[in-house]
């Protein structure tokens, strides 16, 4: 016999959420104007958001990339994809080709890009079952951190009462 659980009236499933959040982004879609989909500069900014967070250079970030990608990718060309100065100046700006996207966020930690590309049209993007096996790791060692403190707190806190109670404090 399995155990009923209590729902609240406010209560969602993840599940729910998604579904209603994909019905909104199907309406929307629906509705999209034109060069609504135009998304090089949120694109862009994400790449360098990306760089910036990464602790390797932009340099080996390109030799990372050219090593998972077999393929040679260069400094200048990352440059390139996240500069805006091209289109002011008059030129053609480069855009980071999406067959390089999964190579870059893999190299850079950050699956930002790769995430506003989904999102656009209505998809979500949901870490694998190692990132979250990662990240539930994360959480279980703050939580003994926490509990650390807690019990030390908890042993000052008796200590200064006993000496309260003998007079001592």
């Amino acid at each position: 016999m399995s155990k009923s659980r209590k729902k609240f009236d406010n209560q969602v499933t993840i599940f729910e959420v998604l579904r209603q959040l994909s019905e909104s982004e199907r309406e929307a879609r629906d509705e999209i104007q034109e060069g609504q989909l135009k998304m090089i500069d949120r694109l862009r900014s994400s790449l360098r958001s990306s760089i910036k967070s990464c602790p390797l250079s932009v340099h080996q970030i390109a030799g990372e990339m050219s090593h998972l990608l077999d393929t040679t990718v260069t400094g200048e060309m990352i440059y390139s994809w996240t500069r805006e100065s091209d289109e002011m100046n008059g030129r053609n700006g480069r855009h980071v080709p999406a067959e390089y996207l999964p190579a870059f966020c893999h190299v850079t930690g950050s699956h930002e890009p790769l995430r506003l590309m989904c999102q656009i049209i209505g998809l979500f993007v949901l870490p694998g079952p190692e990132a979250l096996r990662a990240e539930i790791q994360k959480i279980d060692e703050e939580l003994t951190r926490v509990k650390s403190l807690k019990r030390k707190r908890m042993m000052f806190l008796r200590e200064m009462e006993c000496d309260a109670r003998n007079g001592n404090g």
